[in-house]
């Protein structure tokens, strides 16, 4: 008995450890996690294969990619987490191939034969959620499940510190809609495991460059909750459905705000609007303009006329001569296919004055 007293306290002053040494931003480490987690979540297999070779050239070892993605299965199914293995290990062979170094790292260290998971499960649990006790009472075999199995066995797996699972945990439900509650719960437990807020402020950003703006999203609005402070919620748009393409580089100093533009088949153009990006007043000399919403949410107003908005599925013909404005919603990325039709000979455009705040902001969202 007596040393079994001793092996729980050497784990508890261990956990204390690891709870205690991150006041600062994401490790490099870190940083690799968050898109792997995210792309595992997601079931976005061939990013998931980009993510684990950019972490695993820089510094993240087999070891804790591997406990990574198990870890996962208890947030995100065995499904996705073995799926997940199975690009690991495709990984590890084709960079084996092509003569490239991975660090195989160091695998968990067993646990003694006298461990009780439950107990320690309980106190891991207990200072995730804030050292206040938590019992689900509703669901006793849950309950037993989170303190024994992944608060107790999974957590105890010393490849990966507390710190990083919550990483880990609050990456993957930012790519799982219609899980906020725990969002904001592992938000809050991340805290808890030594995560500083600087780290968590980081992570929104990464996820919009390497997973997706949803996702993003989720996690601002998560650490809104959590931490305080003021966040609108953006309508996001899907780029795998229509691309984004390029920064609007050409025309940039006739649009408010930044503009993307992805040239299509048959001489159409996908406009892509981040939130308030529009174009200046303009007019169409001597030809039609189609303008198909595909995405998002946007307004098109026409000179002395109150604005249109546009949704998915909205099309609008500006005719010739008119001078209007088109763009994106306060609220909302917008993407809307554009083309000429009923061209004449010396059709063009003429841009005008831009569409002051002053105007859009009278729009009614």
């Amino acid at each position: 008995m007596k040393k079994i007293t001793i092996l729980l306290a050497a784990a508890l002053f261990m956990m204390s450890l690891q709870t205690k040494g991150q006041n600062m931003a994401l490790t490099t480490k870190q940083q690799a996690l968050v898109a792997i987690a995210a792309n595992e979540a997601k079931g976005n297999l061939e990013q998931l294969r980009a993510s684990l070779n950019k972490g695993l050239d820089n510094g993240l070892t087999v070891s804790e990619a591997k406990e990574a993605l198990s870890h996962l299965y208890a947030y995100t199914g065995f499904p996705r987490s073995l799926n997940a293995l199975g690009i690991l290990q495709q990984v590890i062979k084709e960079r084996a191939e092509a003569g490239l170094r991975t660090d195989e790292g160091n695998e968990a260290a067993p646990l003694p034969k006298e461990y009780d998971a439950l107990k320690q499960g309980t106190e891991v649990q207990t200072k995730l959620c804030g050292s206040k006790p938590f019992t689900y009472t509703f669901a006793p075999q849950t309950d037993y499940y989170l303190k024994a199995h992944l608060f107790g066995d999974i957590f105890a797996r010393n490849n990966l510190s507390f710190a990083d699972r919550e990483v880990v945990t609050v990456s993957a439900i930012s790519a799982l809609p219609g899980c906020e509650p725990q969002l904001q719960a592992h938000v809050s437990g991340a805290r808890n495991m030594g995560v500083s807020d600087e780290a968590l402020k980081e992570m929104p950003a990464l996820l919009e460059k390497n997973i997706g703006m949803a996702e993003a999203e989720r996690l601002r609005g998560a650490l809104a909750a959590i931490l305080g402070g003021t966040h609108t919620p953006v309508q996001t748009v899907d780029f795998s459905v229509w691309p984004k393409g390029e920064p609007n580089t050409a025309y940039a100093k006739y649009f408010t705000g930044n503009s993307y533009l992805a040239q299509m088949e048959g001489g159409m153009a996908n406009v892509t609007f981040e939130p308030r990006c529009r174009n200046n007043w303009h007019i169409h000399h001597k030809q039609v303009q189609v303008l198909i919403c595909v995405s998002g949410r946007g307004w098109y107003q026409e000179w002395g006329k109150e604005a249109v908005e546009m949704t998915p599925g909205t099309i609008i013909a500006v005719p010739a001569e008119v001078k209007h404005w088109h763009g994106a919603a306060k609220d909302s990325w917008f993407q809307h296919l554009t083309y000429h039709k009923d061209v004449q000979e010396g059709a063009s455009n003429e841009w005008l004055e831009p569409v002051t705040d002053d105007v859009y902001d009278k729009v009614k969202d």
